[in-house]
């Protein structure tokens, strides 16, 4: 057995495939206090109200898999594992500390004491057990009608494919997990808020209603969910690290209109707002009142195809449309310089990243001609139904107006395309069934810092039904990304994620957007923030200077 302290072991054992983004609190243009800093008499009590373009789909963030949600989930839950502040690098959280064995699976975590879950019961391996057996067993009583744990089997592997085989308490405060094959990335997912610890008996008390009643062991507490109007939280009087949160209460609020969100913010109304329309930058940096942040450009917005529908079926009509969207276009109109466009799934900042691999130029004469080699000399005669995103993202600020550009771009060529945008929740569910669509807009912000959370949930075909919105099935992409999970040598996975850009480039199941630089601006009044390249963080360290 390997007994390392948690850094040591990434470093050594998990060979630096962790991102950490050096200056990310350095995007700041006001200078925050680091995390560790109490802020003097001016820190702590008081409100935090947050502005952001969408409500959540639901607060238990095993059974979902958007941004949204999963915000929520980092204020009221705690994984084993956490990021570090502005980075993807593993640090200790529920988990104070952990050993590896040689051969890579079996890994061995010592618990924190006397930490107590929302409803009073106690934090325990038990607990721990109880929540990856839930996650773990698609027949589990615990997973209610309508729900699925999509991001434990992007992460973990499909039923018939785990890569955990057994979690097991060895003692109150000892869990130990046997995995059927080595990953690479173990460590790493293990910190995702997916993978949060939730209170066994509250899950067993409200079963179905726990998705809009979430109690974890995390910083704040869940008090109210007004739909699509806002969620409050309030302070965790007794959380497990001292002197935080600081500030007494978080309201949420879903403001879907950007320009209406930045005037919440002008007004005072709000404290804090995301996903700042590139349009407002100027007004922004004019206010002496306001700052503006960066968050690390770390996605991917991409239009993807449904592959298991006509026309999208033939890879000779995908590549033919790649050909027919105006990415540079579409970057001055909407992103104002914050974007560059993406040629591969990965953003250029990760490890792995094929700077080889040339991007199909935006070419209406050349589009047309190969859907004529595809079969479709006049176009394509059906009218295609086009999901367009209904709320910003941070990758994406106006996924309908984005669409519409695409749509005009298409008719050029002789495809039609009728745009729709249900509700964030519906959208999110139609494409993971793949049946009402027949190509979309939507993104995708790193979750942990390994290329594997880019291909794995999103193109591989363990993935269909989750995030492998295209249903794209490729075999050969299957094999890499499976040996990519295993092999332990950075070095050798990076030229097998170069390989996978290759695949994905062929065949072409998306038309890759841009990578963005997400803005965020606030009142000049917040402090103690550091965006988070993983598009959100917790609110324990902020406070609002008196």
């Amino acid at each position: 057995m390997l007994v390392r302290k948690s850094w040591t072991i990434m470093v050594t054992l998990v060979l630096s495939f962790v991102l950490i983004l050096s200056g990310c609190s350095g995007n700041n243009d006001s200078a925050a206090p680091a995390a560790s800093e109490s802020g003097g008499e001016s820190a702590g009590g008081g409100k935090l109200i947050v502005g952001r373009g969408g409500d959540s789909a639901a607060l238990d963030p095993s059974i979902v898999t958007d941004g949204e949600s999963l915000k929520i989930a980092q204020q009221v839950f705690d994984p084993l594992l956490a990021y570090k502040s502005g980075t993807t690098e593993v640090e200790p959280a529920l988990a104070e500390s952990w050993t590896i064995s040689d051969d890579g699976l079996t890994y061995t975590f010592k618990l924190r004491k006397g930490v107590k879950f929302h409803d009073g019961t106690d934090f325990n391996a038990d607990a721990v057990v109880f929540n990856f057996n839930r996650w773990n067993d698609p027949k589990s009583e615990f997973k209610f009608e309508g729900d699925s744990f999509d991001y434990y089997d992007s992460m973990f592997g499909p039923e018939e494919a785990r890569v955990i085989k057994s979690v097991k308490a060895v003692d109150e405060s000892t869990v130990e997990f046997q995995l059927n094959n080595p990953q690479a990335p173990f460590l790493q997912n293990l910190a995702m808020p997916p993978f949060s610890i939730a209170s066994p008996s509250a899950i067993e008390k409200e079963k179905e209603n726990f998705k809009s009643n979430p109690v974890g062991t995390g910083p704040f507490v869940f008090k109210e969910w007004k739909r699509s109007d806002s969620i409050t939280l309030d302070k965790n009087p007794n959380y497990w690290q001292q002197g935080l949160p600081k500030v007494d209460q978080v309201i949420v609020r879903a403001i879907p209109d950007n320009t209406a969100r930045f005037n919440a913010l002008q007004n005072g109304e709000i404290d804090l707002m995301e996903d700042l329309s590139p349009d407002d930058l100027a007004t922004l940096e004019s206010n002496p009142d306001l700052q503006k942040f960066n968050r690390p450009p770390f996605n991917v917005a991409y239009l993807g195809f449904n592959t298991a529908k006509k026309p999208f079926d033939n890879p000779k009509v995908r590549v033919a449309l790649n050909y027919a969207v105006d990415k540079k276009g579409i970057i001055d109109a909407f992103f104002a310089g914050q974007a560059e466009a993406a040629v591969n799934p990965i953003p250029p900042t990760l490890w792995g990243y094929n700077k080889s691999v040339e991007d199909y130029p935006f070419d209406l004469a050349k589009a047309k001609q190969l859907l004529a080699d595809a079969g479709y000399p006049n176009g394509i005669d059906q009218e295609l139904t086009f999901y367009a995103m209904p709320v910003s993202r941070p990758y994406m600020p106006d996924g309908r107006k984005v669409a519409e550009v695409i749509q005009a771009s298409f008719a050029q060529i002789g495809v039609k395309v009728s745009i729709q945008s249900p509700e964030w929740a519906t959208y999110l569910d139609d494409l993971s069934k793949g049946e009402k669509d027949d190509l979309f807009i939507i993104g995708w912000t790193g979750d942990n810092g390994d290329p594997d959370n880019f291909f794995y949930p999103l193109l591989d075909k363990d993935s269909i039904g989750g995030n492998n919105y295209s249903q794209y099935v490729s075999e050969p992409l299957h094999k890499v990304l499976v040996q990519a999970q295993q092999e332990t040598d950075q070095d050798a996975r990076a030229k097998l994620y170069e390989q996978a850009q290759v695949i994905v480039k062929k065949d072409a199941p998306w038309v890759p957007l841009v990578h963005s630089t997400p803005l965020l601006a606030a009142t000049s009044k917040l402090k103690g923030y550091t965006p988070s390249p993983t598009g959100s963080e917790p609110y324990a360290d902020i406070y609002i200077e008196q």
